[in-house]
């Protein structure tokens, strides 16, 4: 797959590095998270219509500058969240506009690999919070504008410890994409063990009888927890790429570590950069 890489400049933690001050453990926490290469988040509160197509090209053009793969969350669903701390979203209409401009930058880019993480959590929420087929038919639309050469697309799988493997396959399937998408995401934004999202991923590609993965180990490293929203405690997981199979294609950052889950446990907005957080997920780096 090659390496994943995020501009340099686009990231919040390297934002918040070059805000830091000098010496700081704010600043050598958010160096370090910087020096990662980790998802950037397509919203449309960051990158609307009017903005998005540049800044897909500007990652595309670093991903190409470094002979890497690009890995982009394209986050901006009708209801997003379900009204949660990540409420927000883009009506149907303004949805389809704004995943066109994306998936058409996308394809402009051929020759590069393009990891998508298309809307974390849209499945595994959808039956608590949404119609059902009112979400596959989003996420289908979604896909038919995203798709296209050397792109591969994951639809959201939950994790190892929200909905039983039949309930989020039969979920995956009523998206009814097989053909057109590489398969599903796990564990973003969440803090369930590597060892147990490989054996769920398997056991989810197992049940669908199709599919790869990728897995979330942004933050999982001191372990599972059932707490999701800012538990305290936590600590970065395995680099990107350390690990891989026949069934998952590979770990990656995709939840950019110091960025607020919400206004939980002392947290602010959503998608905020965290500094008490980027200090205590690097607490374990920086002390080598």
């Amino acid at each position: 797959m090659g390496t994943v890489v995020l501009a340099p400049g686009e990231s919040k933690a390297a934002q918040a590095a070059a805000a830091a001050a000098a010496g700081s453990a704010a600043r050598a926490a958010a160096e370090h998270l910087a020096a990662q290469p980790s998802a950037y988040w397509l919203t449309p509160e960051r990158d609307p219509a009017s903005r998005v197509e540049a800044r897909v090209r500007g990652l595309i053009a670093q991903a190409r500058e470094h002979e890497a793969a690009l890995a982009l969350v394209v986050y901006g669903l009708p209801q997003r969240d379900c009204g949660q701390y990540s409420a927000g979203g883009l009506d149907e209409s303004e949805y389809d506009e704004w995943t066109a401009l994306i998936g058409s930058t996308l394809a402009a880019a051929g020759d590069v690999q393009k990891i998508v993480v298309l809307e974390p959590d849209s499945l595994a929420l959808a039956p608590e919070c949404a119609s059902i087929p009112a979400r596959a038919a989003q996420l289908r639309r979604a896909v038919e504008r995203l798709e296209g050469r050397n792109t591969w697309i994951y639809l959201d799988g939950g994790h190892s410890n929200w909905l039983p493997v039949e309930r989020m396959a039969s979920l995956i399937d009523r998206v009814g994409v097989r053909e057109r998408v590489r398969g599903f995401a796990t564990n973003v934004s969440n803090y369930q063990t590597t060892y147990d999202e490989f054996a769920y991923a398997h056991a989810l590609a197992a049940e669908l009888g199709w599919g790869h993965a990728i897995v979330d180990t942004s933050r999982n490293g001191a372990g599972a927890t059932d707490e999701w929203c800012n538990p305290r405690g936590r600590v970065v997981g395995d680099a990107p790429g350390t690990y891989g199979d026949e069934v998952v294609d590979t770990n990656l950052w995709i939840k950019p570590p110091g960025e607020s889950d919400g206004e939980c446990n002392g947290g602010p907005p959503a998608g905020d950069w965290w500094d008490a957080a980027a200090i205590e997920l690097t607490r374990d780096a920086r002390s080598r």
